[in-house]
């Protein structure tokens, strides 16, 4: 990010006009309408730092009016303000002629272009969310095509850039970035959009938002395309953490179809490039909604719907409902792309699904299974079950460092990032099972995974989940721990635990790294 459009956001300067426009031709209250965001908020300012208000608890409307368009706070951790600019250049994802949508019209998705002259000069729409010509975006700017490709979820925490270049090396076609919250990127929090950064191996790489105001989620898109370059925008619809849904973002916008539906529309009229959001089944057990809302989410204007077949409630305690996003999928219409997610961990999870679909699913959505073992693109590719050796497995965890030492830096703090997050990826990657040693493939995701001994030292070592091992494999790679070390992972429970209320203050490690 440019320090001058850091100061820009920090002073609450910086033009949202674009988003603004667009929030007003939707027929969404705005308190910061016009360019800028107004004197009120320069009295509002405390020193040089700004403070931000938090948005009104209380709920949207059906007819989808904003109560209060502040976006809410988020807790901030400690950073270092100063931020060099985000590199992304790559070229943009293509989609072959023979399977790109049709014209823009047959889209009905809205669209307000910064170049045109004010929305007045046109009669505005009957109903905020009238289709018409002026709002109708060209087929190429929504044009994306996720069929026949590989996806790797945004992993938080290990789907880091060094992790995702490694996923690409291994056969990965799509890549998205860690969950931001948009909340923080319009504070211009260098570490937040650290988040943003792409590599040029990315050839097809996306961002991942989370909010639940559709003004903030619009100005954020508008950041977005003005200072990165993706090839498509996601919104996080699935987070089940408490500290995400007690604001009204992730899953708690599942319990207002008409928010998501305003936080779609304002952000597809802004961006320039595809917009894709991921969701869940329900929030509670027992109340599957997702079948009302994502047919009609072209629409809105997505491109795309990732859905995971599990419940806010549910969490990971029980396997994917797999059933109902076939139901969903047999539902949903072209333009738009069904991507199925939950429990996949061999090659066999991938085709099953899809041909279970009768090809109405685009792909899946490849997760927690791209953490145990990110060789799972290169056995879909192949068809086949790798039986990688210890020695293969120790040299892409030597090629992770690599690239992490690229990434954070080869002094003292960088080794010891690299270090940090080698070690909540070994968190994961434990439970892998080599193939050799199982009776029955694949393996599955709800499998505990037992205590074996390996067929080599470094295999039993590998397969460890004491964290004193963990420490011992990044000495054998970064050189030794500083002296007092100790790790523990960043969430301590994991999928195995038994199903928690919906309410309930623990997180799960499965959960953080998903984000839903």
């Amino acid at each position: 990010m440019d320090k001058a459009v850091q100061n820009q956001l920090w002073h609450r300067r910086y033009d949202f006009s674009t988003a603004d426009r667009v929030l007003s031709t939707l027929g969404l209250r705005n308190s910061r309408a016009g360019q800028g965001q107004g004197k009120q908020e320069e009295e509002e300012q405390e020193g040089k730092r700004p403070r931000t208000q938090g948005p009104d608890a209380g709920a949207l409307p059906g007819e989808a009016v904003l109560a209060k368009a502040e976006p809410e706070a988020e807790p901030a951790a400690a950073q270092v303000l100063p931020t060099a600019k985000v590199e992304a250049e790559a070229q943009l994802c293509t989609v072959p002629a023979e399977t790109a949508p049709g014209p823009g019209a047959e889209l009905g998705i809205p669209v307000t272009e910064p170049e045109t002259a004010a929305p007045a000069a046109a009669p505005p729409p009957q109903h905020p969310y009238l289709e018409t010509a002026e709002h109708k975006r060209e087929s190429s700017a929504q044009a994306i095509d996720f069929r026949g490709k590989l996806y790797l979820a945004p992993l938080t925490t290990v789907g880091n850039l060094p992790f995702r270049r490694l996923a690409k090396r291994l056969g990965a076609d799509i890549t998205c970035g860690e969950m931001a919250l948009a909340t923080n990127l319009l504070q211009g929090q260098a570490s937040e959009w650290a988040l943003l950064r792409r590599h040029p191996e990315e050839d097809c790489f996306g961002v991942q938002i989370c909010g639940g105001y559709p003004d903030s989620m619009a100005r954020c898109a508008q950041l977005i395309q003005d200072q990165c370059s993706v090839d498509f925008v996601d919104i996080n619809f699935g987070c089940p953490i408490d500290a995400i849904c007690s604001k009204g973002a992730g899953s708690a916008c599942i319990l207002r179809p008409a928010r998501m539906e305003s936080i779609v529309r304002s952000m597809s009229s802004v961006l320039q490039c595809p917009l894709t959001f991921k969701t869940r089944k329900a929030y509670n057990d027992g109340h599957d909604v997702a079948h009302t809302f994502v047919p009609g989410a072209a629409v809105w204007g997505a491109s795309a719907v990732t859905l995971h077949g599990r419940t806010r409630e549910q969490r990971y305690s029980r396997p994917a409902d797999w059933p109902y996003i076939q139901n969903c999928a047999a539902a949903t219409q072209a333009p738009l792309q069904l991507v199925g997610n939950g429990d996949i961990l061999g090659w066999q999870d991938h085709y099953r699904h899809l041909e279970e679909s009768g090809g109405r699913l685009a792909t899946t959505y490849i997760a927690r299974g791209a953490l145990i073992k990110p060789w799972i693109f290169t056995e879909i590719k192949q068809r086949r079950d790798w039986d990688i050796s210890a020695g293969e497995r120790l040299d892409l965890l030597k090629l992770y460092c690599s690239f992490g030492l690229e990434h954070w830096g080869s002094d003292a703090r960088g080794v010891e990032s690299t270090r940090r997050f080698l070690l909540e990826w070994l968190s994961f990657q434990h439970r892998y099972i080599p193939v050799g040693l199982l009776d029955v493939l694949p393996q599955r995701m709800d499998w505990r995974v037992p205590v074996f001994v390996g067929r080599s030292d470094l295999e039993t070592l590998l397969a460890s989940d004491h964290a004193g091992d963990w420490v011992r494999i990044s000495e054998m790679l970064l050189g030794p721990a500083p002296p007092g070390f100790t790790f523990t992972p960043k969430h301590k429970a994991n999928a195995y635990s038994r199903r928690q209320e919906a309410g309930a203050s623990s997180l799960m490690k499965d959960e953080e790294q998903e984000n839903g």
